[in-house]
């Protein structure tokens, strides 16, 4: 396999705080990196850079991990405009739009989804995101969750069944019957093409027991749980997904005392997602809340037609940071290492010997200018496994 060496790095942020100056960040400046294949070989100042068959300058620009976005909804059909203009017009937030986008999904042939998810995921990859983890829950009956789950398949391994997105609208009168279907014959179908498990634990979605029965349904057939908890009003989704292990608890926005205490002693990561806060005008999630407890803390976009329509993370890192309470380097650390740890990868979020060879290269001499500069295009190249793709 060929070696590529890059030099000249101004600033590098490998994750990895036995580097450089020793925080969670392990900053190196004036550095390189060796890429052997699709990982990483070597990194280090550039003075003591060893050679490659291929080498690259960086520049003097900033290089940072490649971004793990772990929420997004990208299997879809249809536009939702019209609620996101009422919605910014005065109307209030409620899960029940996600019906719309259902009808638009189980319309769609299977080519236009996929041309759908693959244009997302290309805007998310030129914006430095280079391991995704998407969702079903568009489809909301067997055939379609699960065609729904075969397609995302094809282009990550981050694949989860939420089928218990909301009650199906062919079960409006009868949640109880629909919580037999999520379990039962539509799990079998949809395991299969699947590594997680997640709910919506919601007012107007499913109620804690009804959250419980369905995650303890996927961890016996071999899924790990994840969960849509607390976005927009106190409930158990925290307590629940720490009891069961669940790898996140996704939104995070109405925690008690105890929901954070909960978070902070457990390997659940609390994954915040601002622009679903941004595009629905709701409380921000505390982060320097969960931060000062010790709680570990993900940053990812919940790209989906309905209430966060963006595939950037850099955009997030910038809300993070000006509404959420988070510092620059807490910001840059969530959306890398902090979405792996919500996915429980080692292999990506870091730049370190042994890591995948992901990483994207900033037109700015710092991360910090992910959210000093907002809105700005800075990613200028990125890498992933060990290919330019971007």
């Amino acid at each position: 396999m060929t070696t590529t060496l890059i030099t000249n790095i101004a600033s590098l942020v490998t994750n990895d705080p036995a580097q450089g100056d020793g925080t969670p960040l392990g900053l190196l400046t004036d550095a390189a990196v060796v890429l052997d294949g699709d990982t990483i070989a070597w990194v280090g100042p550039t003075s003591k850079a060893p050679s490659a068959d291929e080498s690259y300058d960086a520049a003097g620009r900033a290089a940072i991990p490649g971004f793990v976005d772990s929420h997004s909804h990208l299997v879809f059909a249809g536009d939702r405009t019209q609620e996101f203009n009422a919605r910014m017009s005065g109307r209030a937030y409620e899960a029940g739009g996600i019906r719309t986008t259902v009808a638009a999904t189980r319309a769609a042939t299977d080519a236009a989804l996929e041309a759908n998810l693959t244009h997302y995921l290309e805007e998310a990859l030129r914006q430095g995101t280079t391991t995704f983890e998407t969702k079903s829950g568009y489809g909301l009956n067997t055939e379609d969750e699960s065609r729904a789950l075969r397609i995302a398949a094809k282009h990550t391994d981050e694949v989860t069944f939420l089928g218990a997105h909301i009650v199906s609208p062919d079960y409006a009168e009868d949640p109880a019957a629909y919580v037999d279907l999520v379990t039962g014959e539509m799990l079998d179908a949809c395991a299969p093409h699947a590594r997680w498990i997640d709910v919506f634990c919601e007012k107007g979605a499913f109620d804690g027991d009804q959250a419980r029965a369905i995650l303890t349904a996927g961890k016996a057939k071999g899924l790990h749980p994840r969960i849509h908890a607390n976005q927009l009003s106190y409930g158990p989704g925290v307590q629940l997904a720490v009891e069961l292990d669940a790898a996140s608890a996704d939104h995070c926005t109405h925690l008690t005392d105890a929901d954070v205490d909960a978070l902070a002693n457990s390997s659940t990561v609390a994954t915040l997602l601002p622009g679903a806060e941004f595009s629905t005008r709701a409380e921000w999630p505390d982060a320097r809340r969960l931060l000062d407890a010790g709680a570990t803390v993900a940053l990812s976009t919940d790209c989906n037609p309905g209430s966060s329509f963006t595939s950037s993370v850099p955009f997030c890192i910038a809300l993070a940071v000006r509404d959420m309470g988070m510092t620059p380097d807490e910001a840059i650390w969530s959306a890398t290492a902090g979405g792996a740890a919500a996915l429980r990868r080692t292999d990506v979020g870091r730049v370190t010997a042994g890591a995948r060879a992901d990483l994207a290269l900033l037109n700015a001499p710092s991360h910090v200018h992910l959210a000093y500069r907002p809105g700005v295009p800075l990613v200028g190249e990125v890498w992933r496994k060990g290919v330019r793709v971007a």
